[in-house]
């Protein structure tokens, strides 16, 4: 019964996360989610017997911990985990200070990872259980000038995330990487994506990609995120969900752009690169 599942969102006051949130308390969802402001949450969401917002950081693990627990004392478990905060940053990896990539990688990267620390003691002892990480296309394909470091925290997502399902398969935890395309989201506007503190003029190719991606593209995507959501609503329900769920025909082709690159590369380069072993 859906009465009895219970979700935890992270990242939820906006985008996927708040779309998700409240689809599933319309289908009798108990929902724990997170922002770094509860009170945007009571806002967005309105007031729900079955809704638990939770003012949480992160990048905090102390945060993290309680939220957590806060949910198994509110609902008594938790059975699906979303890990969706997280957000964009524009900038050649020349450009951008130390700071600004740490703290793209403290959210996106250290963010779901505190969350898996204090979720999976949970799902463990219940021997069940799924987590979603919202990576993105460009955490399979990074092939976006200025984008490296985000690419480089949903490369990491992923790359751990798959180390995950290995390691939660024999408890009866299940985990997929979703990675969507362009979505109609916030995810481009200003609130959401960050660009360098200190641009540098000669990366005039990646301007006009950040030109383009705030003004051009930014609430022109393609993807229509209700339809997204529903894709990771079924993966839910799925006896075998994907452990890569590509989001969007853009998505689609974009990792097929990627995977026949690398067989490319591979190809060419196979007679030399394979007569590596001891004789």
């Amino acid at each position: 019964m859906a009465q009895q599942k219970v979700w935890y969102v992270t990242g939820a006051s906006q985008g996927f996360g708040l779309i998700l949130v409240k689809k599933l308390l319309e289908q009798g969802y108990k929902v724990a989610a997170t922002s770094r402001k509860k009170q945007t949450l009571v806002d967005a969401v309105g007031q729900h017997e079955h809704f638990l917002p939770l003012q949480t950081d992160v990048a905090d693990e102390q945060s993290v911990q309680q939220s957590v627990r806060d949910t198994v004392a509110a609902f008594g478990t938790i059975d699906a985990v979303v890990n969706n905060a997280g957000y964009g940053l524009i900038g050649t990896l020349e450009e951008l200070s130390d700071a600004e990539v740490r703290n793209n990688f403290n959210v996106n990267v250290f963010g779901p990872l505190n969350v898996i620390r204090h979720v999976m003691p949970v799902l463990r002892a219940q021997r069940s259980g799924i987590i979603f990480n919202i990576s993105s296309i460009g955490g399979f394909n990074g092939a976006f000038p200025g984008f490296g470091s985000y690419c480089g925290t949903k490369f990491a997502l992923e790359g751990l995330s798959e180390s995950l399902a290995a390691e939660a398969a024999p408890f009866g935890v299940k985990v997929v990487i979703v990675s969507p395309g362009y979505f109609r989201t916030n995810f481009l506007s200003a609130g959401s994506l960050a660009v360098p503190a200190n641009p540098i003029a000669d990366y005039t190719s990646t301007r006009e990609s950040q030109i383009a991606h705030q003004q051009q593209i930014n609430g022109a995507q393609p993807g229509d995120p209700e339809k997204g959501i529903d894709v990771i609503l079924a993966a839910a329900q799925a006896e075998q969900p994907p452990l890569h769920l590509f989001l969007g025909p853009d998505a689609y082709q974009l990792a097929r752009q990627k995977m026949t690159a690398v067989e490319g590369d591979m190809h060419s380069w196979q007679h030399l690169a394979t007569a590596t072993n001891f004789n």
